[in-house]
């Protein structure tokens, strides 16, 4: 827990672990931990599976998740995230430890992003004409490694006009740079 009040509480979610219970893991899972340590206190506009819960982490991502313990800061929440920052102070960041280096220090990945084709467990750049969905990622190289010409690793700070399914994963992997350690893209 890295702050917890009357109306929220921001957990440092660890990679491997589950956000909501789901086919193949029912128990285990942030929920599950969270519903233990606050009780009834959280929202109940997620229902059983997700109370509280206003936005979501892949499973092999670590980083800060904002739970809503209030129905009145849920709505408020999942306002902010619906909007993706245009107007309020929401911003969702990431830092993205990948192979190679993009093709410039700084730029926008607009792709829409859907359903694989022939995998329904991952997503790809898919027009919208077959169901993408807007998603736009920024992203600026902050350090690059390796010791010859080109670069074997850049470290990308990535920000997010949109919040789709696998987003920093498909559009980085889409340039050219995908996660270290990403088994799937």
């Amino acid at each position: 827990v890295v702050y917890e009040d009357g109306t929220i509480i921001v957990i440092d979610k660890p990679p491997g672990l589950v956000v909501h219970p789901g086919a193949g893991n029912i128990d285990r899972t942030l929920v599950n931990a969270l519903i233990a340590h606050c009780g009834a206190s959280l929202s109940g506009i997620g229902g059983v599976a997700r109370p509280g819960i206003v936005h979501r982490l892949d499973k092999d991502t670590s980083g800060l998740l904002v739970v809503a313990k209030t129905d009145k800061a849920h709505r408020a929440l999942s306002e902010q995230f619906a909007d993706h920052g245009r107007e309020g102070e929401l911003e969702r960041g990431y830092l993205a430890l990948v192979w190679g280096a993009p093709p410039r220090p700084h730029g926008n990945i607009d792709a829409p992003i859907g359903r694989h084709k022939t995998s329904r467990t991952k997503m790809a750049i898919t027009p919208v004409a077959r169901g993408g969905r807007e998603a736009m990622t920024h992203y600026q190289v902050v350090a690059t490694f390796g010791r010859g010409p080109e670069p074997i690793a850049s470290l990308l700070e990535c920000t997010l006009a949109t919040g789709r399914t696998h987003q920093v994963r498909v559009h980085l992997a889409s340039i050219g740079t995908p996660l270290i350690g990403d088994p799937v893209y």
